[in-house]
C-alpha cells in the first residue's frame, strides 16, 4: 500500500465503520437544530435528527472553515508527509477552498509536506464513492499524484441521481418555487435530480408517485451507464431515514444489472437538512452525468 493519507469530510456520509475501518480522517462541518449545534464528537443520531425535522424543526448548516481543516491536516502531517484531501463539492459549500487555503497555509510552514485537494464536484456518498475508489487505488500500490490524477479524471463520470419525499425542502434550499412545491405536493409529485458538471444541484424529470420516482433512479442508471459497467463494481445508496425505499432500488438494480456489492448509508444531516427525510440517491459510474 503507498504511504499516503486520504482526509475527507462529513459530508461524504460514509459509515463509521467504515471511516474506522480506513482509518480515514473526516473534516466535520456543523449544523444547528432545535437550538443545539453539532460537530465534530457531538453528533444527533441520524433518526433523531429526521424525527426533529418531521416535527417541523429546520436545520441550519455552516460550512468547514480552514481553521477546521488545518488541525486535521497538521494532525496527519505528524504521520505521514502526503496527504490526498477529496472534498465536498464546490457548487455546494466553501469546505473545498477551506481546505484549499489550510494545505496552501501547511505547505508553506513545512517544505516536505505534499498535500493534494481534489474538487470532487460531489455530495453525500457520490463523493464518498470517490474515496472508496481513491482508497481501492491506495491499496492497489498507487502513488499520491496517480490516485488524485484517476479521482480527477473520473469524477465527472460519477453520476448522481436522487429523489426526495417533500418539495418544500428542496423550496427552502431554493431549488424550487414556493408554488412549485404547493402544486407538486397536492398531485404527488417527485422530482428526479442530479448534480451537474458544475457541483450543482438540478432537475431532471419529474414523475407522479413515489415508487414510480425510485424506479426513475435506475431507469437513469440504465440509461447513463453504458461501457462503465466494470467500475461500477459496488453501488452506493443514501436514504434519509427510508431504509425501505433504499433496498427496494437495490433489489432493482440487482435484478436488472445483475450488480450484487452495494454500500448503502443514511444521508448525513449536513446533506439532509437541505433534502429533507425521504430522500433517495444513487450513486454510479457512467458515460457522463
Amino acid at each position: 500500500m503507498s504511504k499516503f493519507k486520504i482526509v475527507t469530510d462529513s459530508t461524504a456520509d460514509l459509515p463509521v465503520k467504515y471511516i474506522e475501518e480506513k482509518k480515514l480522517s473526516i473534516v466535520h462541518l456543523s449544523y444547528i437544530i432545535d437550538g443545539e449545534t453539532y460537530t465534530g464528537d457531538k453528533q444527533l443520531g441520524v433518526k433523531d435528527f429526521y424525527d426533529k425535522m418531521r416535527k417541523g424543526m429546520m436545520p441550519t448548516t455552516s460550512q468547514a472553515n480552514p481553521e477546521d481543516a488545518k488541525v486535521i491536516l497538521e494532525a496527519e502531517l505528524k504521520e505521514c508527509k502526503e496527504i490526498l484531501c477529496i472534498a465536498f463539492s464546490s457548487g455546494l459549500s466553501g469546505t473545498c477552498n477551506s481546505f484549499r487555503i489550510a494545505a496552501q497555509e501547511l505547505m508553506e510552514e513545512d517544505e516536505e509536506a505534499k498535500i493534494i485537494v481534489v474538487d470532487t464536484l460531489s455530495a453525500s456518498l457520490g463523493e464518498g464513492l470517490l474515496v472508496h475508489k481513491a482508497i481501492k487505488l491506495q491499496e492497489e500500490g498507487k502513488s499520491l499524484e496517480e490516485t488524485a490524477n484517476w479521482i480527477e479524471a473520473h469524477k465527472l463520470h460519477l453520476v448522481h441521481a436522487f429523489t426526495v419525499d417533500d418539495l418544500f425542502h428542496l423550496h427552502r434550499g431554493g431549488r424550487v418555487s414556493k408554488a412549485t412545491a404547493i402544486v407538486g405536493s397536492m398531485i404527488n409529485i417527485k422530482p428526479i435530480l442530479h448534480v451537474d458538471n458544475e457541483g450543482h444541484l438540478t432537475a431532471l424529470s419529474k414523475v407522479r408517485g413515489r415508487k414510480k420516482s425510485l424506479h426513475a433512479l435506475v431507469d437513469y442508471m440504465g440509461e447513463k451507464m453504458g461501457d462503465f459497467q466494470k467500475e461500477n463494481d459496488t453501488i452506493f445508496i443514501s436514504h434519509g431515514d427510508c431504509l425501505e425505499d433504499a433496498m427496494l432500488v437495490k433489489e432493482e438494480i440487482e435484478k436488472r444489472f445483475g450488480i450484487k456489492d452495494f454500500l448503502i448509508n443514511e444521508v448525513g444531516p449536513t446533506i439532509g437538512a437541505h433534502s429533507g427525510p425521504g430522500t433517495l440517491a444513487l450513486f454510479f459510474f457512467g458515460e457522463s452525468r
